[in-house]
């Protein structure tokens, strides 16, 4: 292996083996201004089969709209010769076209119908691939167990009809549902059953397998694997197959981390190696560039414009991180180019995110700053598919989707940014809370529309704070329409280990100098730059449209040395200013639903205090209570759909995760997950007149080790319909929850009052309780979306 510590030979060895393979590309006709296009042959309607064949050319070709009007027209000449097997087979290929195309949506209601014909029909290979199709759409969605049951059910018809090709596809898909949800283990047996049956996906297969390989650490079977994968590709004839084999074997074997803004993580000091984390040494680098040069050629020689991109954009990436911005640049521009003229959204952004790094990298910030605009603009052109996109060209929200919208809020907030761009700077921050919201919940269901925060609550300021590699940004949105910027230059890893110290403060057992240390060094840092100004405006709330691990906090517990902030403002939490509804409290109209368990259920403990916490909410309320065995689904579902609750009050075990499936309440008789709540509450929408003005989940908490739990949170509090989410970061004793919610419904049944107000009255009164003043009983309520 090489060291990057001699930089003089190992970087001329790049230049020469890169240069020679843009060489090869320019070699073949590369121009950033040619549009050719191949051009499919005349159609005739009269023989079906050429259509199909044609049809299947056609998306081999990258030009998956022409195929699916191809097989549209074979579908209409089969259904007027009556042949319905016949157009369920073009349904299933045009599927296959519409989820080239990024309509997963639509390919899923066409699939559903197709095999709800054929489950009637008897076991055959088109049947089995028909379920195959379905659940590979199922699984871009991020259906995975339903896309699981449904390619299983493929793979038990091929094993029936005894069809090597549809169980090798079945054993191949099942794999990549099963990696999708990050069963390691078991995906990799699906890809080695896959891999030893012969056929067109075995190449596929290996390529699983050496994924897997590379994230178990088994050095010494990807090394061999790798080498049948070489003598593989080196045989297979020009074909999609072909080329994206070696544009996967090329990503594969030059993997490494993206940090931060999506800046390339390049270390010239360090060993190379394949674990996916170091700059790839100049073997490996050698023998990428050859393999995106050949794919580039090849997709360029059958007119696959796509995939084109796809290698020409990868071969770029290598000169990104080789430093050879000239080359990186003009590779760049063409795979933009390409993608444009076969209107590859999907892959139109990494480009435009790629040449966003490339000219900050040579100090076009202005430049920079247009492509990272782009690259936004584009992703949010794919709103309603992002959750989906790429899956098969190694899609991660974290890794291709996040680092773009920080990276432009990170150029936006140069020194003195100017109102323009810290107005853009917020927006760009509130589509990113949007986004992250819609790819929990795996579907684009959120539209919202910004609302100055002065037309809502003339004495609230809302702070967007955020986490960049080399300091802190906090944008400051004041009733007065000002927005300020507030730099402090302190690293992303110094704020992440503050935030892990007072995490670790709110233990019981904590001293009070370890949690005034913690808090103190937190509210330095994010809020004695603001602080002169919220009080010359006479800000009395705070609304935090949190960044982040800064999510996991309380900010209430934030401390300046003499009182913690919750006794000096009112404090809020919202996803994202464009939810807010602003419609206010009236205390005299509330009508609380409360459901709870205090028995212990499903293996959680019993929860002896929730009695007395029902009792207490009954006193303040109007109140209809379903208790223990009572605490059903059905009678949730009876009472919402009766009685138009103002207040529903769930006090029983649940979770907050950043998996919409593992974020629950518990119920007598099972789970209500996000989705269910949304049903189960009748879909009523942030602006029904009769809708929920709180929802109050008071024993549930974030999973552990869960960095990104609090995203359940806000997902809750966003898909239940209730215009607020009053819940809890962890589970607190029976007592002090108790305590709590006495004192937070006091407050808020009085004249005047709001949510945010009754929140801090109920935290004032904790602190000064001598029971209950250490933070671990009263910070971990956090009242999210609406405060008045």
């Amino acid at each position: 292996m090489l060291s990057w510590g001699n930089r003089g030979t190992v970087r001329s060895l790049c230049r020469l083996i890169l240069y020679g393979c843009l060489g090869l590309v320019l070699a073949w006709g590369l121009s950033v201004g040619d549009t050719s296009a191949h051009q499919p042959s005349q159609l005739n309607p009269d023989r079906i089969h050429n259509l199909n064949l044609e049809g299947q050319q056609q998306l081999d070709q990258g030009n998956p709209e022409a195929a699916l009007e191809t097989w549209l027209k074979a579908e209409k000449l089969y259904r007027q010769m009556g042949n319905l097997q016949g157009a369920m087979g073009t349904q299933i290929n045009q599927a296959k076209a519409l989820q080239n195309l990024g309509f997963y949506r639509r390919a899923r209601t066409l699939l559903d119908q197709v095999v709800a014909f054929q489950r009637q029909q008897p076991n055959s290979s088109l049947k089995a691939n028909g379920l195959l199709t379905l659940g590979n759409v199922l699984r871009l969605v991020g259906e995975y167990e339903k896309s699981q049951e449904v390619l299983t059910e493929s793979l038990r018809i091929a094993q029936q009809i005894n069809s090597q090709p549809d169980l090798q596809a079945a054993y191949l898909h099942i794999g990549n549902t099963l990696l999708a949800q990050g069963q390691s283990l078991t995906a990799l047996d699906s890809f080695t059953q896959a891999a030893a049956i012969p056929g067109q996906l075995k190449l596929s297969a290996q390529l699983g397998q050496l994924k897997l390989f590379h994230q178990l650490h088994r050095r010494a079977e990807a090394t061999a694997l790798q080498s049948q994968i070489e003598s593989h590709l080196e045989v297979l004839p020009p074909g999609q197959l072909a080329i994206y084999g070696r544009i996967e074997f090329a990503n594969l074997i030059t993997q490494r981390s993206e940090v931060g803004t999506g800046e390339p993580a390049i270390s010239e000091t360090q060993t190379p190696n394949l674990t996916g984390v170091r700059m790839p040494g100049a073997t490996q680098m050698l023998q990428a560039a050859n393999l995106l040069a050949t794919a580039a050629q090849q997709a360029r020689l059958l007119g696959d414009r796509r995939a084109e991109s796809y290698a020409m954009g990868r071969l770029g990436h290598l000169y990104e991180q080789t430093r050879q911005w000239a080359a990186a640049k003009q590779l760049t521009q063409a795979a933009l180019q390409r993608a444009k003229s076969v209107n590859g959204t999907e892959v139109l952004y990494q480009w435009q995110w790629q040449m966003g790094r490339i000219l900050r990298s040579q100090g076009d910030v202005p430049g920079a700053t247009l492509a990272y605009t782009q690259a936004v603009e584009t992703l949010q052109s794919l709103r309603q598919d992002l959750v989906a996109i790429g899956q098969d060209v190694q899609f991660s929200f974290r890794d291709q989707v996040e680092p773009v919208y920080r990276g432009l809020v990170d150029l936006l907030l140069q020194p003195d940014a100017s109102q323009e761009h810290l107005s853009k700077a917020r927006q760009v921050l509130e589509s990113l809370q949007l986004v992250e919201l819609n790819n929990f919940f795996r579907e684009a269901c959120l539209d919202a529309r910004i609302r100055p925060v002065d037309h809502v609550d003339p004495t609230a300021a809302v702070i967007y704070p955020v986490l960049l590699p080399d300091r802190l940004e906090v944008i400051v949105s004041f009733p007065d329409k000002r927005l300020q910027q507030y730099t402090t230059s302190v690293s992303e890893e110094k704020i992440l280990a503050g935030i892990q110290a007072m995490q670790a403060s709110f233990r019981r057992t904590s001293f009070l100098q370890e949690r005034l240390a913690a808090a103190q060094q937190l509210h330095h840092w994010l809020i004695q730059p603001i602080a002169a100004d919220l009080t010359r405006q006479g800000v009395q709330t705070l609304v935090f449209v949190l960044d982040g691990s800064l999510r996991n906090l309380p900010m209430a517990a934030l401390h300046d040395g003499s009182h913690y902030l919750i006794e000096q403002y009112q404090i809020a939490l919202t996803p994202s200013l464009q939810l807010l509804n602003p419609h206010q409290l009236r205390p005299g109209e509330m009508r609380a639903l409360v459901g709870g368990l205090s028995e212990g259920m499903a293996g959680a403990p019993p929860l002896p205090g929730v009695e007395q916490e029902v009792n207490e909410i009954r006193q303040q309320l109007p109140t209809r209570i379903l208790l223990n065995q009572a605490f059903t689904t059905d009678a949730l579902k009876t009472q919402v759909q009766a009685v138009p609750f103002t207040v529903i009050h769930f006090a029983t075990h649940g979770q907050f995760s950043s998996n919409a499936r593992d974020t629950y309440i518990q119920t007598w008789d099972g789970r209500l997950t996000v989705t269910d709540l949304q049903d189960l509450l009748n879909q009523r929408s942030l602006t029904d007149r009769h809708g929920i003005d709180l929802l109050v989940l008071s024993a549930c908490q974030t999973a552990v080790g869960d960095n990104r739990a609090t995203l359940g949170m806000a997902g809750v509090a966003v898909r239940s319909g209730a215009r607020s989410t009053l819940a809890t970061l962890w589970r607190v004793n029976d007592a002090s929850t108790a305590e709590f919610v006495t004192r937070f419904y006091q407050a808020l049944v009085q004249p005047g009052s709001n949510k945010a107000q009754a929140v801090r009255a109920a935290q004032m009164a904790m602190i000064q309780s001598p029971a209950f003043n250490h933070p671990f009983y009263w910070a971990p309520f956090i009242l999210v979306g609406n405060w008045l």
